[in-house]
């Protein structure tokens, strides 16, 4: 019998599930991405990818690092593509100074959490995370293999 696939909404992208297990996640921030055109259409075809995928600052910039977005063959013949190059998060300088803060002062992880549409735009849901212990994830691992085995017995019913 095959799996069952989680629907995702038809706005998502790409999401780093990776990040929700690695770091308890405090507050969350929407950023728009810098990106060019090729980009653009290889997210519309779902070609990327958030996994290792994390927040930096420079000269008073937030950039997006590791995230990688597989170029398109025949979108992309005359332009140098690099799938994993920085791209620059669009944010008000008050939401970077706050980030910024709490990365470099309380200790706090910058990580990028899910890609998705609004309206015809590209948007980064960013996260602020502290990582967890060896056995917050095994605690995390044990409640979702509950959750799971309720929603059987619910279905049996």
């Amino acid at each position: 019998m095959a799996k069952k696939q989680k629907k995702t909404s038809p706005n998502t992208i790409a999401q780093n599930k990776r990040a929700r297990f690695d770091y308890h996640i405090s507050d969350t921030v929407e950023a728009g991405l810098e990106l060019m055109g090729w980009e653009v259409k290889s997210l519309r075809e779902g070609k990327g990818q958030l996994t290792d995928s994390y927040v930096f600052f420079k000269n008073g910039e937030a950039f997006l690092l590791n995230a990688q977005i597989q170029p398109l063959i025949s979108a992309s013949t005359h332009f140098v593509t690099e799938p994993t190059r920085s791209r620059r998060l669009l944010l008000h300088k008050k939401e970077i100074a706050k980030l910024r803060q709490a990365a470099e002062q309380q200790g706090y992880s910058v990580i990028a959490l899910s890609l998705y549409w609004k309206n015809h735009l590209v948007k980064c849901q960013i996260g602020l995370g502290k990582g967890k212990q060896q056995h917050d994830k095994r605690e995390t691992e044990k409640q979702r293999d509950w959750n799971r085995q309720k929603q059987r017995l619910m279905q049996t019913k």
